[in-house]
């Protein structure tokens, strides 16, 4: 299991050997507070399972875009899914390997897609007939061939949360896969263009691999057609999405997943691309916030906590519930039922809503599984500085960033003369 290991140990939460209440004490609250061992295990397990099959495990950069956890991953051997030019410099400044670098993402700009093709990236995958035109006009004219793949939407419906759905034909990605052998072949005839691929992502926190095998059973049926055409492939990639248990949910092991991946794809005699994001970082953090009030009135307790919405968007945006447990155990308090409730002028501002818990001010909570879709969702809403994030790491802890200053927040902007 790639599960961050925390415990009590002296009435005080502890992951991988640290106190968490020291991590609070030293960099104040609200924080980011991620494991390191948790991160590789889970990038590992995915590695290791494939075995000697042709293979590369591309981190899927959306995730959490953190520099040392990206610099971490280099460190691995991972590839990297990136879907802009901004994820993309993160990587060449994280020491990654730009000839691991997949660019997903439906609105790629000129300037974007030059800058991949002058690093050399290893594959770029077309989400639409008008990019194509783009990327080989792009490539023409710095005098070089772009790899890529199509993104085939199957029109597989991935059983999520319909903002995190995306292979559906309702959906805005990728290329309907009743028009992608047409496109394949146009694109097999353009001078600038080299079609190494074939992609596909049906979704996000998906707790069923299902969906997943019913659209490698579509790319199979259009992979044998565009072998009758003279196209041959030389990967295929099935994207990410593999869900975590943040409550009660059973997803798929890592290893089982990718041993059943594998088989299915034996004839084809392809490299396989997987593009994890959630299931690597996801259960690798925690948000630690502090109870700065409680209040109550007829209908509800509050707990007013000095974490919001803008640090940590998931449940407001998606009603996600993530565990909500103390640092510590108050027995002095008496257990009520609370929405843990943020400073944002928003009544849509909470991190969980009806939790049991023996809390008073000034405790420390942490919002567990936070590691995916955290801070790299986060944003400066009523003007608040972005949090620090802390990995910690067999018993010691690093700031790897540090906490936005106020004056920092609005450097940028300027008066009017």
């Amino acid at each position: 299991m790639s599960e961050a290991k925390h415990y009590y140990q002296d009435n005080a939460l502890f992951l991988d050997g640290v106190n968490l209440n020291d991590v609070a004490n030293q960099h104040d609250t609200p924080c980011y507070v991620y494991s390191r061992s948790a991160i590789e295990e889970a990038w590992t397990e995915y590695d290791h399972a494939f075995g000697s099959a042709p293979h590369l495990v591309c981190y899927a950069v959306k995730a959490n875009s953190n520099i040392a956890i990206l610099n971490l991953m280099a460190k691995l051997g991972s590839g990297f899914d990136i879907v802009s030019l901004g994820e993309l410099e993160r990587v060449l400044a994280a020491k990654g390997d730009p000839a691991k670098v997949i660019f997903s993402g439906v609105g790629k700009k000129e300037v974007e897609i030059k800058r991949a093709l002058e690093i050399g990236i290893k594959c770029i995958n077309i989400e639409s007939e008008q990019e194509l035109y783009r990327v080989k006009d792009a490539a023409a004219d710095m005098g070089v061939k772009a790899p890529i793949s199509l993104r085939v939407n199957p029109n597989v419906d991935a059983k999520t949360h319909p903002y995190i759905s995306t292979g559906l034909k309702e959906n805005k990605f990728g290329i309907d896969i009743d028009e992608a052998l047409r496109i394949y072949i146009d694109a097999s005839k353009m001078d600038s263009i080299e079609v190494t691929g074939v992609d596909c992502h049906i979704g996000s926190q998906l707790t069923d691999d299902s969906p997943y095998f019913d659209a490698i059973d579509k790319l199979i049926i259009l992979m044998d057609k565009l072998k009758d055409n003279g196209i041959n492939l030389h990967h295929i990639d099935i994207g990410g999405g593999l869900g975590i248990c943040y409550d009660d949910e059973t997803p798929p092991a890592k290893g089982e997943y990718v041993k059943r991946l594998v088989a299915a794809l034996a004839e084809q005699g392809l490299e396989i691309i997987v593009e994890p994001g959630r299931s690597i970082v996801g259960n690798a953090g925690y948000f630690l916030t502090t109870v700065e009030f409680l209040k109550s009135n007829e209908e509800k307790n509050f707990a007013i906590v000095d974490g919001a919405m803008n640090d940590l968007l998931r449940p407001s945006l998606y009603s996600a519930w993530q565990r909500i447990i103390p640092l510590k155990d108050n027995s002095q308090a008496e257990t009520k039922v609370y929405d843990i409730v943020g400073p944002v002028c928003e009544t849509g501002d909470f991190l969980g809503k009806e939790r049991e818990l023996a809390i008073e001010p000034g405790d420390i909570l942490a919002v567990c599984s936070a590691g995916a879709y955290g801070f790299s969702m986060s944003s400066n809403y009523n003007s608040r500085p972005k949090v620090a994030e802390i990995m910690v790491d067999n018993g010691t802890s690093h700031q790897i960033r540090q906490r936005e200053s106020i004056t920092e927040m609005f450097a940028a902007e300027e008066l009017l003369p």
